[in-house]
């Protein structure tokens, strides 16, 4: 059920013959790209598109009726954002496992710029003891090549406009310098502060961009990728080969197994478990391709929550006492998001959710719009450096947060939930035993 990725070795003449099929390839120096080629990939950024695709108006009427009532004056401008994809921005996280120094000259040139400075990430990712793992592990040396730089998933570029750098080509054994994404989606991989040494599960991996992600920020003993599905399995597989070299076979699992059932047959195992859950994903759900497949669509939604709860259920007997689980989705569903979640911690007495709005929501508020969703648990307000935006803003709660689209601001929909299992008092003895 469990495999290791199989990474074929990139040699230095394999890489420069990929750098010459390349629009933009290394001068002499192999560091500085030269201006003709420079140009060259500068004019395959664009624009996100002029074309519009059309809604499937069983979802929107469906989106309408509910994410008025949960998200009041605010799903206004998020159904504008949402209906228009020309608008969508789009982030470029680079891969340190590869020379990357010509690609951020690029992208500065072009106006993009890091989502956080060096000295915002070091603060963020290691925010108050109580988020730093605890776990008893062997600091190892590290088996990667001394040139690859350590950086953290957040060495993002973004742009203020909706302008899409072209996407790189899947060539087998070599690597790829970025991966293009939902900026958004890089906030569940923060909120999880993986750490040098730490065991994490990705339980719903494919296609594997947050797995990407956390091997970007650090070296894990162990990452297990799972995806049951055999499709998304090897769409998950090619994404690990392209970004991730072969001195991480050893380190880089995928696994075939139910999700649902980990939490049985790996009890405690983990330091960190993200559960990027099954969700109905707002962005393209809206633009289901015909009447047929979005009624459908909206048939299996209402079968997810159930799937979300298990999953969620699973991840937590995963982690070990004092490990942490980060559950996420790609929509504003309250009953996917929240409900989900406070649904869970009935069940856990021993696991708590921590608020991540001090280190993530407010730190980030100049890219993201960020609120605590709607939910049934009530708390005081959180400070806010803006004035509420709409109904939903009014009251917060302690589920989690939720990245709303919004014009100008087009990241999202992403809701995060970081969930803290307790230390017992036989997990604390142990840990003093260790040390």
């Amino acid at each position: 059920m469990r495999r290791n990725i199989c990474l074929e070795p990139r040699t230095a003449g394999t890489f420069l013959r990929w750098l010459s099929s390349f629009p933009c390839r290394p001068g002499p120096d192999g560091s500085l790209w030269q201006n003709k080629q420079q140009r060259s990939l500068k004019n395959k950024i664009r624009n996100t598109g002029k074309s519009r695709r059309q809604p499937s108006p069983a979802v929107l009427n469906h989106f309408d009726q509910q994410y008025s009532e949960e998200l009041g004056d605010l799903w206004a401008s998020a159904r504008a954002v949402l209906l228009d994809p020309p608008s969508w921005q789009y982030g470029v996280m680079l891969n340190r496992f590869s020379s990357v120094t010509a690609i951020t000259q690029i992208l500065l040139s072009q106006g993009f710029s890091s989502m956080l400075p060096q000295t915002d990430v070091s603060e963020l990712l290691h925010n108050s003891d109580s988020a730093v793992s605890n776990s008893p592990r062997q600091e190892g040396k590290d088996t990667l090549s001394p040139h690859f730089s350590k950086r953290p998933p957040e060495d993002c570029y973004i742009h203020p406009h909706p302008v899409r750098f072209p996407s790189p080509t899947h060539r087998p054994g070599q690597l790829k310098q970025y991966y293009l994404l939902n900026a958004a989606s890089l906030l569940p991989v923060l909120a999880l502060q993986v750490r040098d040494g730490d065991k994490v599960l990705d339980l719903c991996s494919a296609p594997g961009g947050k797995a990407v992600a956390i091997m970007q920020s650090a070296t894990p003993a162990l990452l297990c990728c799972n995806e049951p599905d055999p499709h998304r399995r090897d769409w998950l597989a090619k994404t690990l080969e392209s970004f991730l070299p072969p001195s991480l076979r050893s380190r880089v699992m995928v696994s075939a197994q139910d999700g649902r059932v980990i939490g049985q047959s790996e009890a405690g195992f983990y330091d960190k478990v993200l559960v990027d859950a099954p969700c109905s994903n707002d962005r393209s759900w809206l633009h289901s391709s015909d009447i047929h497949r979005g009624q459908q669509r909206l048939e299996d939604r209402a079968g997810l929550p159930e799937l979300q709860t298990q999953l969620l259920r699973s991840a937590i007997s995963a982690v070990r006492p004092g490990g942490v689980v980060v559950y996420s989705t790609c929509t504003l569903s309250s009953l996917e998001n929240g409900a989900v979640v406070e649904a869970v911690l009935k069940d856990f007495p021993d696991a708590e959710v921590e608020s991540l709005w001090g280190e993530i929501a407010l730190p980030l508020s100049e890219y993201f719009a960020v609120i605590s969703p709607p939910g049934q648990k009530q708390a005081e307000p959180e400070p806010s450096p803006h004035p509420p935006i709409g109904s939903a803003s009014a009251s917060h709660h302690q589920l989690g947060i939720l990245v709303v689209p919004q014009p100008g601001k087009t990241w999202g929909p992403m809701f995060l939930s970081r969930i803290r299992k307790k230390k017992g008092i036989e997990s604390d003895l142990q840990n003093r035993d260790d040390r």
